[in-house]
């Protein structure tokens, strides 16, 4: 039987290329459901492709035009956050894949978790926000979790047949990003779009300035200790400007696995989609000839505040990464909408979290209560 799915997110970068992999393995998936929350154009066109039982767009204000284009079809036409926590629901959903973009996700992920569905996760926000509860909530109803990030991806993917042996750490490798050699006073006069082209990999807007500015590895640091059971001491970050090895697990015998692939986010997407099974994948190879030398190097966290600033939230706990996520949500808004600086995000940033009221053991509502609270201060400072 086809294993069917549901995509989260469907137009952005990571929707796309999990729709591609459908297409390679039309024979193994089905798709039921696509969400989308601006992008309505290529919502219609994927829906007329793809044939889905149910189509939702988040933003309400485009429903008429989505209800409109697709009235000939046999397709239910949802719109809002409410009707995507709905949909993932549905009985006929095997797998969810959380491609949705930051805090948007959470809620959705752990309707999907409640209703016993395996979750492909790709929105790595869920867990920064709230990784103790969708945990907790996972464990509580056997569901799994299987990691879409090409970082955690590649972890899991060395952890295979290694379950019983204890980690001592995992390293996460970093591009960079494309301001890995420029000073803080370069960095004061970086451009949106300078910080928009990424030297290896192709995502969408929010995820390409949190990888130029570093938050985007802070937050694959929290996701991380919560997807393995980790302390934060035991995750390191690696710069490693050739994006070749995607990650690494060193074992208490000094062994170290690495997952190693061209940067191609099809790779772990579809590794989640079939696991325990591989795929075969038309991608190109990797041609190590090409690669004279692997180089790695700390990364500077003077320079690179926001991972500093990660590091700080979860050793802290309680709802301190919460705080986090919602002050980057509304900087990288800003910068993308030229209303702040590069680095004035990162003063944004921690002025935010020095101020929000901290919470040790934080319900849903309290962090729904500091998602709005965080919000607001970083709002304030701009």
């Amino acid at each position: 039987m086809k294993r069917r799915l549901a995509i989260l997110g469907s137009t952005g970068s990571i929707g796309t290329q999990a729709l591609e992999v459908v297409d390679e393995h039309p024979g193994l998936f089905e798709v039921y459901a696509l969400t989308a929350n601006n992008q309505v154009d290529l919502l219609i066109r994927q829906a007329r492709k793809y044939m889905p039982e149910i189509v939702v767009i988040a933003n309400e204000r485009k429903y008429p035009e989505l209800k409109e284009a697709l009235e000939d079809l046999p397709v239910k036409v949802w719109a809002g956050q409410e009707a995507i926590v709905q949909m993932v629901q549905s009985e006929q959903i095997d797998m969810v894949l959380t491609a949705m973009v930051g805090y948007s996700g959470l809620l959705p992920t752990m309707a999907a978790i409640k209703a016993g569905k395996a979750i492909a996760l790709a929105n790595k926000e869920t867990l920064v926000v709230a990784g103790e509860l969708v945990t907790a909530l996972a464990t509580a109803h056997s569901v799994p979790v299987l990691p879409v990030d090409s970082e955690h991806s590649a972890i899991f993917q060395c952890l295979a047949g290694e379950w019983e042996n204890p980690v001592e750490k995992v390293w996460l490798t970093a591009s960079g990003g494309p301001f890995r050699t420029k000073t803080l006073t370069e960095l004061s006069a970086v451009t949106k779009a300078e910080a928009l082209k990424h030297p290896n990999w192709t995502m969408g807007a929010k995820v390409t300035i949190d990888s130029a500015t570093m938050m985007n590895k802070g937050f694959e640091m929290i996701e991380a200790k919560w997807l393995f059971g980790l302390a934060p001491q035991q995750i390191g970050i690696l710069v490693h400007p050739q994006s070749v090895i995607h990650s690494m697990v060193q074992f208490e015998d000094g062994a170290v696995m690495a997952q190693l692939g061209i940067p191609d986010m099809k790779l772990p997407i579809s590794y989640a989609f079939s696991y325990p099974k591989r795929l075969k994948s038309s991608a190109p190879r990797l041609d190590f000839s090409r690669y004279a030398s692997l180089t790695f190097e700390e990364p500077d966290m003077g320079r690179f505040r926001n991972l500093a600033f990660a590091f700080e939230a979860i050793r802290k706990g309680g709802n301190m990464p919460c705080a986090l996520n919602a002050a980057n949500e509304v900087v990288v808004d800003a910068f993308l909408q030229d209303k702040t600086g590069f680095l004035q995000m990162s003063d944004i940033i921690e002025r935010t979290i020095n101020q929000v009221s901290f919470v040790a053991s934080p319900s849903y509502e309290d962090y729904v209560a500091t998602d709005t609270e965080a919000r607001k201060i970083a709002s304030g400072w701009l």
